[in-house]
């Protein structure tokens, strides 16, 4: 299949042989959002941009990930008008709340569900996020790509046996949109080519950090690391995905 625009992104993904190509493509627009709201085009001086972070807010993980970002002015300007608009909501919500009565089924009621209103609108504030939404959009877009090159393209399927797999948490997300995108023949190939590919990467992660532990008994001290050095990061990512030993991803002038 001869490349195209849209392609190019996740090849490139793949290409980089990491531990899971959408953990890959994650960073790649987490960084290219905290560029576009934060960076030096000063986005968030333009006002249509603050209207879309003022509605939408960000989650706690992407608060520290702007303030190490290192903007000072960017980050107060996003705050500021963000709690105006929060400051208004929040005043509504308290001003239109009166506490009913407490009986004693609410009292030891273990129900999960939310019932309080201030604490339904808080928590609806919590999930929200400006920039998980946009990997959210970008995320279905590069799943819907996958599997346009896996039913297309024999050299995508290739590079994908030859790779070292998934995180667990994208490969669940992949194998939900294989049963929805492929027909049976295409879902047994999928299955027949990514479960050992699983099964084998996890394994491998495993020696690793079985290797690692080794390396900390004397016995060991002269024997080569071989690919144990940076298990533990490796580990964590396939588990849960992600890479925990980035370092901050900081403003460029």
């Amino acid at each position: 299949m001869k490349e195209q625009l849209y392609t190019i992104p996740l090849n490139d993904a793949v290409n980089a042989h990491d531990e899971c190509p959408f953990c890959f493509v994650e960073r790649e627009v987490e960084q290219n959002q905290l560029d576009f709201v934060l960076g030096s085009g000063s986005s968030y001086m333009v006002s249509d941009i603050r209207e879309q972070t003022d509605k939408a807010g960000f989650c706690k993980m992407h608060y520290r990930k702007m303030f190490l970002y290192g903007n000072t002015l960017g980050n107060a300007w996003m705050l500021k008008t963000h709690l105006m608009s929060m400051r208004s909501e929040m005043e509504k919500t308290l001003n239109s709340y009166t506490p009913g009565k407490t009986t004693l089924k609410s009292r030891f009621s273990k129900s999960e569900e939310i019932s309080n209103p201030i604490n339904a609108w808080i928590k609806g504030k919590e999930e929200s996020c400006f920039i998980c939404n946009a990997f959210k959009e970008a995320y279905a877009r590069y799943l819907d790509t996958f599997f346009v090159l896996w039913k297309k393209d024999p050299k995508f399927v290739q590079k994908i046996k030859d790779s070292k797999g998934f995180c667990l948490s994208h490969y669940g997300d992949l194998c939900e949109e294989a049963d929805k995108k492929l027909n049976d023949k295409q879902k047994a190939e999928f299955y027949d080519i990514t479960k050992p590919l699983m099964i084998e990467n996890m394994a491998r992660i495993q020696e690793d950090v079985n290797w690692l532990i080794e390396k900390f008994d004397y016995k060991h001290t002269n024997d080569p690391w071989k690919e144990s050095k940076d298990a533990n990061q490796r580990a964590m990512q396939k588990l849960k995905g992600g890479y925990p030993a980035d370092p901050n991803y900081e403003y460029k002038k």
